[in-house]
């Protein structure tokens, strides 16, 4: 039978349940004073995983529903390629529609499930509305990719203020308010990946001040939101930091000879490239890491070591 999602709601804190193979409910979570502090009674479902799996299943996300912002090009699409790859049906998040669109087209053609929803992040009522939009289309929710973002090239003293403002809206409260709306969606507990950036951990050779800031506060949110939520609700919390990269956002970088004078500084000589994000991004979303939150991978080329 079926569990009924208001009685979850009602339930709140105090319990959240899954199914067993046979149907029937079982608590995955209890706040219950005798279990320990929000101790797991059981852990069946391989999003948030504890049980013994095949191999090759850890990274399998057959039967999974996740939701990728700001993949309507650069690495958000590569993104969303690899969790459809990986079994999952995805729903492509942008304000860019026909971008999205398809990209959602491409992607069912190739056999995978996929659908485009118009969304802007620092509008936490459009947030509200994909994860719904995910729920109605798919019947549930357990992967969150927080990718959206948007930077500026500009010294510090020449940003105004409406431009600062709106980087940190859009990068870090549009953040904040995706994660919000997956969380109450993720009733069988879930996963989120935070995408920061290596200017969270270092400097480059451009002023971006803003766009600094706002992806070390990602961080700063993954870990705390890890906290509150890996034990009460299942719903495990992590951050990649991809180094520097050939996309669409990083053009300007690019058409100004910035990424040439950086490749001294990688121990791998070389740019990113989406594909060598696809390994941390499914393993952050999959069983493969039920036993890590609140941690920050590092895909970089050694960068920040240098």
């Amino acid at each position: 039978m079926t569990p009924d999602i208001d009685d979850l709601r009602a339930l709140g804190n105090e319990h959240r349940f899954a199914l067993d193979q046979d149907g029937n409910r079982r608590v995955l979570i209890s706040n219950d004073a005798e279990e320990g502090p929000r101790a797991f009674a059981e852990r069946r479902d391989p999003v948030y995983g504890g049980a013994e799996m095949p191999l090759p299943d850890l990274f399998s996300l057959d039967g999974r529903v996740a939701i990728v912002t700001g993949s309507s090009s650069g690495l958000g699409v590569g993104f969303a390629t690899t969790l459809a790859q990986a079994g999952a049906a995805v729903v492509l998040a942008a304000r860019r529609v026909d971008r999205v669109e398809k990209l959602a087209a491409e992607l069912t053609e190739a056999g995978h499930r996929a659908v485009a929803v118009a969304t802007d992040i620092a509008d936490q009522d459009d947030c509200r509305r994909v994860v719904q939009a995910a729920v109605a289309e798919f019947g549930r929710l357990d992967v969150l990719v927080n990718n959206a973002g948007i930077g500026a090239i500009v010294p510090a003293h020449r940003q105004d203020a409406a431009e600062f403002r709106e980087i940190l809206a859009v990068n870090i409260a549009g953040t904040h308010w995706m994660s919000l709306a997956a969380a109450d969606a993720m009733q069988y507990g879930g996963a989120i990946v935070n995408i920061s950036s290596v200017l969270a951990l270092s400097t480059a050779s451009s002023p971006q001040a803003a766009y600094a800031a706002s992806k070390a506060a990602i961080l700063a949110l993954t870990r705390d939101l890890a906290q509150e939520w890996t034990g009460r609700r299942g719903i495990r919390v992590n951050a990649v930091v991809p180094g520097f990269f050939a996309t669409e956002m990083t053009s300007d970088h690019v058409d100004a000879g910035h990424f040439d004078a950086l490749l001294d500084r990688i121990p791998a000589g070389r740019l990113g490239e989406p594909g060598d994000l696809s390994g941390a991004l499914l393993y952050l979303a999959s069983a493969a890491s039920s036993y890590v939150t609140g941690q920050t991978v590092v895909v970089d080329g050694g960068f920040v070591i240098t």
